[in-house]
């Protein structure tokens, strides 16, 4: 796309961090600016830290500079969108739709889709050239939504609330309640659970009423994408993906702790936040069970 010198002058420089991919229908310009996340009043693309007594640090908040009409026009001409509340609506709609869409977390770019769509479950290791004998993760909106999905009865009370959000993976036993279609990750038991500290994701869950599945933004075997640019070439793949710049924490990924024993944890994955985990645990009464990895 050739963009006018003048008007490309007043863009923020994020837009042009990948080119933007034609799209297959035209949008209408909006004349309003997108406005920034709630409760996340910051006026720049940044993840600033926020210390939090109960929960993992450092907490990440989320929020994007206002952009312009012009800016936000631009935007909606390719495949790309600003990671804002804006969008939110619109990412619901492509899930509902059986759509696979693209975000950031807390720790590494996402593909996202809805976890009960068989459809869209499969599309999802298609794009990533994964063996589906590799368990999907799942992401909700709010720790309370836990418990439709997983059995949590045996854990510490304030337990949940001390890790989440947070970037951390719980691995909870299903249960016969759970609202899982059998079909993803079908011969487990378990299921790998996130509320990701980024208000856009979690936006999105909300408004979907479900859950979503949730996996790494890249290649099968590729390093973990912590920009857009690195998975560029599956943009095609995705009905939107969400623009939320660099992400700080590095490509180690979330830290993922196996929380299925009475009493007991066990880390699978060290991720980014294994060290403030761990502490989490074990003031919560909880022994670790086995060699760590």
């Amino acid at each position: 796309m050739n963009i006018p010198t003048k008007i490309a002058g007043r863009f923020p420089l994020f837009l042009f961090s990948a080119p933007l991919l034609p799209s297959s229908s035209s949008s209408s310009s909006s004349s309003s600016s997108c406005s920034s996340l709630p409760s996340r009043g910051l006026r720049s693309l940044s993840l600033v830290p926020i210390l939090h007594s109960r929960r993992l640090k450092p907490k990440m908040a989320w929020s994007l500079e206002k952009l312009d009409a012009a800016a936000f026009e631009v935007t909606q001409l390719g495949v790309v969108r600003p990671a804002t509340e804006a969008h939110v609506d619109e990412a619901v709609e492509a899930l509902r739709a059986g759509k696979v869409i693209a975000v950031p977390t807390d720790t590494l770019y996402g593909f996202a889709c809805d976890a009960c769509s068989l459809e869209a479950v499969h599309r999802i290791y298609e794009i990533k050239g994964r063996k589906h004998t590799s368990p999907l993760a799942i992401c909700v909106g709010d720790v309370p939504d836990i418990t439709r999905f997983a059995v949590t009865d045996h854990l510490p009370h304030g337990l949940l609330e001390s890790l989440l959000p947070g970037p951390v993976t719980l691995v909870l036993r299903r249960g016969d309640s759970s609202m899982l279609e059998k079909s993803l990750n079908p011969g487990l038991e378990s299921i790998g659970v996130r509320v990701p500290d980024c208000n856009f994701i979690r936006g999105i869950a909300r408004g979907l009423g479900s859950a979503l599945a949730l996996t790494s933004a890249n290649l099968s075997g590729q390093p973990s994408s912590v920009s857009i640019k690195d998975f560029e070439n599956l943009w095609e793949h995705c009905a939107y993906v969400y623009q939320g710049g660099v992400l700080p924490s590095g490509r180690a990924g979330s830290t993922v702790v196996d929380l299925t024993r009475l009493g007991k944890f066990k880390i699978l994955r060290s991720g980014s936040a294994r060290e403030e985990t761990v502490a989490i645990l074990e003031r919560h009464s909880l022994e670790e069970e086995g060699p760590s990895s």
